[in-house]
């Protein structure tokens, strides 16, 4: 299974018809309380959840997804990375793994937008299953390169095929009643731009500042 699979129809849940019943959790709530200050006007965003619980032995291990219309971009915000019930850690700082990921996707001329936005509600998934399988913590400034060289998009044509984590400029880190929880935003970048961090030609965050935008676009050309 590729890390890039896509989130297809029977995994989604969308808006209030099959929202966890418990989104009234602390956790859950001071994400969502987060989210109504950054956009106060989008009080029922789009939202994507899992049939099965990874608890449950489902294949998906966050919990939602919940996009919200940025303007000229799709701002995605995950839920699951953290403690969003009950405080079951023993470490009281810290909330679960202590973050969450966003990510910003350009709206663009689509042959099929929402197939777009279901496909990165996949890809937020499969990164999120990275931490559960595996105990990585993603922290801002790194990159993923999986060696995959076509594009991440639905129709896999795009120059996009990894990504570099940077903060997220509206989701700044938050005190719950179980801990910190930070916001890791992801950036699509290009092959060409990943390998040239792997042989340290740039770093993460030099690379980013010459992308001059943290908005995930399909159709940008390669800054390297």
């Amino acid at each position: 299974m590729e890390l890039f699979d896509k989130y297809t129809e029977k995994n989604k849940i969308e808006n209030e018809n099959n929202k966890n019943v418990e989104t009234n959790e602390p956790g859950w709530d001071a994400i969502t309380e987060l989210c109504d200050r950054v956009y106060p006007n989008q009080k029922d965003p789009k939202h994507y959840g899992t049939l099965v619980s990874w608890e449950l032995g489902g294949n998906d291990p966050l919990q939602g997804i919940s996009v919200y219309d940025g303007g000229d971009y799709w701002h995605f915000i995950t839920y699951g990375l953290s403690e969003l019930f009950e405080k079951k850690s023993n470490i009281k700082e810290v909330s679960g793994y202590g973050m969450e990921f966003t990510l910003k996707l350009k709206k663009d001329n689509y042959e099929n937008e929402e197939s777009e936005i279901q496909c990165i509600c996949g890809i937020l998934q499969s990164i999120a299953r990275i931490t559960f399988t595996k105990g990585e913590l993603f922290n801002v400034y790194e990159y993923l390169y999986t060696g995959q060289t076509e594009g991440i998009d639905c129709n896999r044509k795009s120059n996009i095929t990894g990504f570099i984590t940077v903060p997220d400029d509206k989701f700044h880190e938050i005190d719950t009643p179980n801990g910190k929880v930070c916001f890791v935003e992801f950036v699509g970048v290009t092959d060409s731009e990943l390998k040239a961090i792997l042989n340290k030609q740039i770093s993460v965050k030099e690379l980013y500042e010459k992308i001059e935008s943290d908005v995930t676009n399909y159709n940008r050309k390669s800054v390297i």
